[in-house]
């Protein structure tokens, strides 16, 4: 225990009275007192050094880091380890010279105090990040626990439910938990008239579809037209077979080259929250329909470049998998993405012309992989009739790295 400086605390809204005896011993013997304002307010100051959090928090980790030696305790709100401060703190700080001590998350309290089973809710957070990030979990009967840290975030998020069907949605606005204080607020999605609520609370959702309500599954093959495109998309069908190719894992990177309006690195991340993609694309105009797409379907961290992919792949982290869409023409482009794959990463990619099968021919000759041909026909109206029309055939490539 000597060895270990640094103590991070969970503290509820009933402060130092709501702490374990062996928290408070750490906090009573801390020589640095380090959190929020309204955090080290529950504290009272007896002289010892205080540091409150700057905006963005990250400029401060470097400090703490060269505090070790010190006995320092990093006040927090609830668990530290779940969206808190101490993931934060553990990527610099090795976790054997560290204390961690949680309290009653919100989470925990909202659940408790609305009756939801707590593995059946989803729980996300909203501080610092964007509000489009809820659109991945929207689906009939959902329940969601979002973590806030401003009091416009609740009328933002009544705005967008209504906006894709849902504003039938109950919600509930839960402040303060634990303190003499404690409040909740609560109204439909369609009705929600309380513009400001505290900056930092907690919003339950119980979503509710209704008539026009858009459904997005996560399984892979949205609809064509869930996508802002102008042309360049790889097409419902030859996207479920291309996601089912990439075998998307939790935590995995992908490179979608040629990413057109970004359907195939959309549909990735929408596998799993922790899955990240990089859309590399040329034409600035889709880079910004990228991004529109994403925001839309709920993935808005994915990553953009604009710009050649041989001459930007270079400064990107290593991939997981690699999928190329366009510009498989390019000298060097398989090389070069099979090189830098990880091990056990897969690289698939789809050509519709002669040229391109030529390029993944040679590839497969040399480097072996599967080919396979996706021909997809859809029943169109022929006069007065319904025929079979067929789409492009496209050539799909398939390699794992040993």
């Amino acid at each position: 225990m000597s060895e270990k400086w640094l103590s991070i605390i969970g503290i509820g809204e009933d402060g130092l009275k709501g702490l374990t005896p062996s928290a408070r011993t750490l906090v009573d013997n801390a020589e640095i007192l380090i959190g929020g304002a309204r955090h080290l307010d529950m504290v009272p100051d007896d002289g010892r050094e205080r540091r409150a959090w700057p905006s963005p928090i990250s400029t401060l980790i470097p400090d703490i880091v060269d505090l070790r030696g010190k006995r320092v305790c990093v006040l927090a709100t609830g668990d530290p380890m779940h969206f808190g401060v101490g993931t934060t703190l553990l990527r610099c700080i090795p976790v054997d010279e560290v204390n961690i001590i949680p309290g009653r998350s919100a989470f925990t309290m909202a659940t408790a105090r609305l009756g939801w089973t707590r593995h059946e809710v989803d729980c996300l957070t909203l501080h610092g990040r964007p509000l489009e990030l809820l659109q991945a979990y929207l689906h009939p009967e959902a329940r969601l626990l979002l973590l806030t840290d401003d009091g416009s975030t609740a009328s933002k998020i009544a705005a967008l439910l209504s906006r894709r069907g849902y504003g039938a949605s109950k919600m509930t606005v839960l402040e303060r938990m634990d303190a003499a204080e404690e409040k909740r607020v609560f109204g439909t999605a369609e009705s929600w008239d309380t513009p400001q609520t505290n900056d930092f609370n907690t919003v339950a959702i119980e979503c509710i579809s209704g008539p026009k309500t858009q459904l997005f599954p996560r399984t892979p093959g949205l609809p064509d037209d869930a996508f802002a495109s102008d042309g360049q998309l790889t097409k419902r069908e030859v996207r479920a077979v291309t996601l089912s190719a990439l075998a998307p894992t939790p935590g995995d990177l992908l490179w979608d080259i040629g990413a057109g309006c970004g359907s195939v690195a959309i549909e990735w991340m929408r596998q799993h929250p922790r899955n990240a993609a990089i859309a590399i694309e040329r034409d600035l105009s889709r880079t910004q329909m990228i991004a529109t797409n994403a925001a839309a379907l709920g993935t808005p961290l994915l990553k953009t470049v604009t710009g050649d992919a041989a001459e930007s792949l270079n400064d990107l982290p290593q991939p997981d998998a690699v999928f190329v869409g366009g510009g498989i023409g390019a000298p060097g482009l398989l090389e070069q993405c099979w090189t830098a794959l990880a091990p056990g990463g897969r690289l698939v990619a789809n050509v519709v012309t002669t040229e391109g099968e030529r390029v993944l021919f040679e590839w497969q000759e040399n480097r072996g992989g599967e080919l396979r041909r996706l021909s997809i026909e859809r029943a169109k109206q022929v006069g007065r009739l319904t025929g079979w029309r067929p789409a492009m055939t496209v050539t799909q490539y398939f390699g794992c790295k040993s």
